[in-house]
């Protein structure tokens, strides 16, 4: 039987099964049965866990857009691809035919190689949500060059940073962006980067915002001139299934960012497998994903899994707000979307603004419900689900990362229970584990550990660009048979799981994974910082804002000027999403002996939970901590 489009509790249970028994026959299945590739594989699985090396499809050929897009020319080339909403409402939307995006793809793919970009040369990608974000990602793609992409809301120095990791020989981007009301001049970051980014040679610039741009000579040129005189031929580079298709970086616990590298055939396979049975989706469904491709959310889900099932995709450029906090219902309404996919935060945003931007928008063309990022909260979901979905729409609350490149434990719509604020069941093929302290595997039913998968799945991410060790230690370090996902959890009686949080130094702020390593070094580079300490604590919209302590070298003039200045730092060097939101000045940090900050007290003291600090004398300075005791009484 095909495993494939999973419609029944019965076929649900049946695939999960099977992929549990026989992994590698599972997968091996679905890669023939429902993809096209230019040669067959030799072998399904290996995994030499000695080196942490996996690989899906060895010796499998392919190219990934053939799946995305030449493959539906067939019969669907005149059905909508993707469906481009602009920021402002005012402003026209555009529709894009299947055989439109394979032209456009094509065309892109040949500027490329005009500008000398080859297979495996790394592109970087600084665009905002318009269609020529998706167009260059597949035009990478096409000619099997490596994109990066980087959040258009990422500083210079952030943008800096990922360009030099992974050596990129061109960079794309725009003039500018629209974000709601503002007017974002992405061209002068752009600049300034590449003044610190010696390796890269050529700049392409889309034309979006029309605002004067410094175009330096020989290095920046218009894309559209190029684009509009370009072949719209490009045959498809043949790319071996662990061949990397990209590279996208995620937040560290500690120091840079990681580039994690997804292949070709195992992420095209389990990317498009998720969509469609996590989403149901179906001939004539038109679905929107709010997130921005500049995240894992958007590669897996707003392009790679959607066109890999001939779906129509929804991208918009704008903000939940803008021109008013309607803008996501009203969306909904123009083009009867049928699965919507959005982030908790932005829930939580409109749930707390008048039920008069809901009501006025029919949206009984829903079927499906999504939300992505981070666990959800009950209110959050009951809102949701009754003003959102009337009370009949099913939601599925993902849990997954970056490093995972699809969803992995999720509710799968009418199939299986949707319980709040879980999780719920793992998807076929995912083998979910809960360890204790020791790191012994806890048997027992009901029970709350740390989070790890046994046996990898297709779309696993193979590597850490640059730093095979990184990645092993990160991943592998505490288990060499098993993936650590830095997640806790709890599972109740009947094997559903629940997201409980981070448990190393990242926090999800908004849905943004932060690490609290990169945010402190930037609040350290002001001089008059002598070090910092920075943790989240609960937010009724964010999930989590960032609290910062912070021990100064002097006084300054003015404390209030100087936390608006540690905050520039923090923009400059990561970008505004990484600002605090509270910040105090003290005297020191509780450290243990061997000089760690115990960020467990300082969560406390910043709740102001004075009573759950615990035995604080064994601290190499316990004296400390009643001294921020009386700085947090002060403070309000």
């Amino acid at each position: 039987m095909s495993h494939y489009h999973l419609k029944s509790a019965d076929a649900f249970q049946k695939a999960y099964q099977a992929s549990v028994d026989h992994p590698e026959a599972f997968w091996d299945k679905i890669a023939k049965n429902n993809f096209i590739w230019q040669k067959h594989w030799y072998k399904t699985f290996e995994w030499d866990q000695k080196n942490t090396h996996i690989k899906w499809f060895l010796g499998g050929q392919l190219n990934i857009t053939e799946n995305l897009l030449d493959r539906h020319l067939i019969h669907n080339a005149d059905k909508t691809a993707i469906i481009f909403e602009p920021n402002n409402p005012d402003e026209p939307h555009q529709e894009i035919s299947y055989a439109d995006l394979a032209k456009s793809v094509n065309k892109m793919a040949n500027v490329l190689k005009d500008q000398g970009v080859q297979k495996g040369d790394r592109v970087c990608i600084y665009l905002p949500m318009i269609p020529e974000l998706a167009i260059t990602v597949l035009a990478c793609a096409r000619i099997g060059a490596i994109h990066s992409v980087v959040f258009a809301g990422f500083s210079s120095s952030a943008l800096a940073a990922r360009i030099n990791d992974c050596q990129c020989a061109l960079v794309v981007t725009s003039d500018g962006g629209f974000r709601g009301p503002k007017t974002i001049d992405l061209k002068s970051i752009v600049d300034q980067a590449l003044e610190n980014c010696p390796v890269v040679q050529r700049t392409l610039v889309v034309a979006r915002t029309h605002q004067k741009s410094d175009m330096v000579p020989g290095r920046d040129l218009w894309l559209k001139p190029l684009f509009d005189q370009a072949s719209d031929q490009c045959p498809a580079t043949t790319m071996d299934a662990e061949d990397p298709l990209f590279i996208l970086y995620t937040s560290g616990s500690t120091g840079k960012p990681k580039g994690m590298v997804h292949t070709c055939g195992g992420y095209m396979v389990y990317a498009a497998y998720t969509f469609k049975n996590v989403f149901q989706y179906a001939e004539h469904n038109i679905y929107w994903c709010s997130a921005d491709i500049g995240w894992i959310t958007g590669h897996s889900y707003i392009l790679y899994g959607p066109l890999a099932n001939g779906a129509t995709t929804l991208m918009f450029e704008g903000v939940p707000s803008y021109p008013d906090f309607g803008r996501f219902w009203a969306i909904i309404e123009k083009y009867k979307v049928t699965q919507f996919y959005t982030a908790p935060t932005a829930i939580r945003a409109l749930a707390k603004e008048s039920l008069d931007f809901v009501s006025p928008y029919n949206l009984s063309s829903l079927k499906v419900l999504g939300t992505v990022g981070e666990p959800i909260n009950e209110e959050a979901w009951q809102w949701y689900f009754k003003h959102i979905g009337g009370g009949k729409v099913p939601i599925v609350d993902t849990w997954w990362q970056t490093e995972t490149g699809g969803v992995m434990i999720a509710p799968l719509p009418r199939i299986t229970p949707a319980i709040p604020t879980y999780a719920t069941l793992p998807l076929p093929g995912i083998q979910p584990v809960l360890l204790d302290d020791q790191g012994q595997e806890i048997t027992e039913t009901e029970a709350s550990g740390l989070l790890f998968i046994k046996h990898p799945w297709p779309s696993i991410a193979r590597t850490i660009w640059g730093d095979h060790q990184r990645y092993v230690q990160t991943y592998f370090g505490a288990q060499t048979d098993k993936y650590m996902t830095g997640d806790g959890a709890t599972r109740d009686a009947k094997g559903n799981y629940r997201i409980t949080g981070r448990v190393d130094d990242v926090i999800i702020v908004s849905g943004h994974n932060l690490g609290t390593a990169p945010i402190e070094d930037a609040i350290n580079e002001h001089e008059l910082v002598a070090e910092s300490a920075v943790i989240g604590v609960p937010h009724s919209i964010k999930g989590n804002s960032l609290f910062g302590f912070i021990i100064l070298k002097g006084h300054p003039d003015s404390e209030e000027n100087l936390k608006s200045a540690i905050n520039q730092c923090i923009t400059q060097h990561i970008g505004p999403i990484a600002k605090l939101d509270e910040m105090v000045f003290t005297p020191g940090l509780p450290k243990t002996r061997s000089g760690k900050i115990m960020r467990r007290i300082l969560r406390n003291i910043a709740q102001k939970n004075f009573d759950a600090l615990g035995d604080t004398s064994t601290l190499l300075n316990p004296e400390i901590v009643a001294e921020l005791i009386q700085v947090m009484q002060k403070k309000h």
